[in-house]
Formats: C-alpha cells, sequence, structure tokens
C-alpha cells in the first residue's frame, strides 16, 4: 500500500461525490447517519463515562458510514447493520478498532483539559456536558481562547484519525501505524484536504443563508427555527457520504497504478 498524492483540486471532487453518492441512496445513507447520532447521543447519556464511551465509538460509527458510502458507489443499497463493521471483521480488527476509539477518546479529552487553561473549563463544560450558551458568555476573552486553542488542537487530533479506522479495517494497519500514515496523507494532501473543507463550509453557509432569505421573504422568522436543525443533519450526513472518498484516492495498492489526474504515489 502506497500513499497516493493528488492535486488540490481533487478536494472538490471528493465534494461532488460525496454529494452525487448521497443522492443516490438518500433514503439510506440519511436514515444510517440518524441511527450514527442517535447510538451517539444514547451512549453519552449513561451515567459518569457516557461521554467518553461516545467519544470511543466515533471512530467505529465513521467506519460504518464510509463502509454504507463505499457500498452506495457501488450501487448497492447499504442495510443498518453495515454501522458495526468495524466489529464484525474478526476479533483482532475489532480489538484494533476499540483501541483506537479509546485513544481517540484519550486526545479529545486532552484537548479539552488544554483547552480549560485558558477558561478555567468553561468551554470544556459546555461542549462536553452541554448548557446554555450566553452571549455575555461567548463575548468573554478567555472563551474565546479556549475555543480557539481547541480548534487549533483538534486539527492534528483529526488528521491522525481521519484515514485511521479505514487503514485499521480494510488495510490491517496497527492502530498506532494508522495514525501515523493518516497524520502523513492528511499532510501530503493538505491542498485538496483544504479545498474539500472549503467546498463543505460554502455549501453549510450558503444553505443556511438561502433559509434567512427565504423567512425574510415570507415574513416568518420562525420557519428558519424549525427548518434550521433537520437541515443541518441531512447536510452532515452528505458530508459523512464523501469521507470515504478522501480515503479511497488517498491511498493505492502496490499493484494498482494512481489515478490518470495525479503524480506517481509516494512510499511511507
Amino acid at each position: 500500500m502506497k500513499l497516493n498524492i493528488v492535486p488540490a483540486r481533487t478536494g472538490i471532487t471528493w465534494f461532488r461525490e460525496g454529494l452525487r453518492t448521497f443522492w443516490r441512496q438518500p433514503l439510506a445513507l440519511a436514515g444510517l447517519f440518524f441511527m450514527f447520532i442517535s447510538i451517539m447521543s444514547l451512549a453519552s447519556l449513561l451515567p459518569y463515562l457516557g461521554t467518553v464511551l461516545a467519544l470511543a465509538l466515533l471512530p467505529a460509527a465513521t467506519l460504518g458510514l464510509m463502509a454504507a458510502t463505499r457500498e452506495a458507489a457501488q450501487g448497492k443499497f447499504p442495510m443498518p447493520a453495515i454501522l458495526v463493521s468495524a466489529f464484525r471483521a474478526g476479533r483482532q480488527r475489532a480489538r484494533a478498532m476499540l483501541v483506537l476509539g479509546g485513544l481517540y477518546a484519550a486526545g479529545f479529552l486532552l484537548v479539552m483539559g488544554v483547552s480549560a487553561l485558558a477558561d478555567g473549563g468553561a468551554f470544556a463544560r459546555l461542549y462536553l456536558v452541554g448548557g446554555s450558551v450566553t452571549p455575555e458568555m461567548v463575548q468573554e476573552p478567555t472563551f474565546q481562547a479556549a475555543m480557539w486553542l481547541a480548534m487549533a488542537l483538534y486539527l492534528p487530533l483529526s488528521m491522525m484519525f481521519w484515514h485511521a479506522p479505514a487503514l485499521v479495517h480494510w488495510h490491517d494497519v496497527p492502530p498506532a501505524k494508522s495514525l501515523f500514515f493518516s497524520l502523513v496523507a492528511c499532510t501530503r494532501n493538505f491542498g485538496a484536504l483544504t479545498l474539500y473543507t472549503l467546498a463543505w463550509m460554502a455549501l453549510f453557509i450558503g444553505v443556511g443563508l438561502a433559509l434567512m432569505l427565504v423567512g425574510g421573504v415570507l415574513g416568518r422568522p420562525d420557519l428558519i427555527g424549525a427548518l434550521i436543525f433537520p437541515t443541518a443533519m441531512l447536510l452532515a450526513a452528505m458530508f459523512f457520504s464523501s469521507i470515504w472518498f478522501t480515503f479511497r484516492d488517498s491511498f493505492v495498492a502496490d499493484d494498482t497504478p494512481a489515478a490518470t489526474d495525479t503524480p506517481a504515489p509516494g512510499p511511507y
């Protein structure tokens, strides 16, 4: 297996393929995403360790959505059981995925812990436990500093885990090595991932502005509040339907030629 270096414009291709694949199987992929959200929400409600458990399950659940997208792209109808693909690939890989989940939970909690140094933990408590957000809280310089610090620290963590579940599941890469390979792949294809992220941000913002415009034209500001959550969830389902393509094009088997519009793949 080799790393495939792709042009920056490939990020737009990933964005388009995610949208195209979602609309091939909108009911199946949207339904699986809402099941994914429900599982995470139920896990987080457990006392004491609920949040940690939800974080630990996230890599395996994300892998399930990637597997669903893979099947939809092949013209198949993904069934609900695909969400637990990570735990149906044998005991060794299931154990490796659990280790990966534990590492992700530990890394995320570490990020939140470091951010607490900036504001005494207000941002971390809001993110992990929940609560009401007030304008005064958001305007606090310490709260903003904690938020930006958490975002800055989460970026490398996200890059380490972006491809890791797929590497563990489909290529039997050990958890620690999968984190390293994922970080290298994201770094080498940073231009494509940046365009990919910007395209999704533009879509989210554009749809939000469109909802505000429609609500203003109709004189129904309450319409925005009624539509914003289900619309955001639908867009999130589309986003998760595109993650598979970022992995598919970032790695190639040793005997598989790279895509014609990409440079020759480089070894790890």
